[in-house]
């Protein structure tokens, strides 16, 4: 059974409403992944940084998650476009896909990620 306490990403304030995302190292499902947190409405959202259309990293630039609206979140790929609170998919290829959510927190200035039975600490 893993190891599921809390691990730091960054500082809260790294996170701007609408702004760039923080990418953090994860295994997934076995694999060498990437996680990703980003502020919307005032909230930290977590996901795998893997599109629900074709499984490649969503930011077109490191931690360019946001497409120009600042509504939503997209890949960069194929346009995919998912709403940041819940990381369904609301238009593009992704077709009723669904982002991976990671369980994130903010608590004393600092926002952690929460490992699970899927997701687990990457290899630095």
């Amino acid at each position: 059974m893993p190891d599921l306490s809390p691990i730091p990403i960054c500082d809260s304030t790294a996170l701007i409403e609408g702004g760039k995302g923080v990418r953090f190292t994860v295994t997934a499902g076995g694999a060498d992944a990437t996680g990703f947190v980003v502020r919307f409405r005032g909230a930290v959202y977590g996901y795998l940084n893997r599109c629900a259309h074709v499984p490649i990293e969503l930011d077109w630039a490191e931690g360019e998650f946001f497409e120009s609206s600042g509504l939503y979140l997209m890949c960069a790929t194929h346009g995919a476009i998912y709403a940041p609170e819940s990381g369904r998919c609301a238009g593009g290829p992704c077709r009723g896909g669904k982002l991976r959510p990671i369980a994130v927190t903010e608590i004393h200035g600092q926002i952690a990620w929460c490992p699970d039975n899927y997701v687990t600490p990457g290899k630095a």
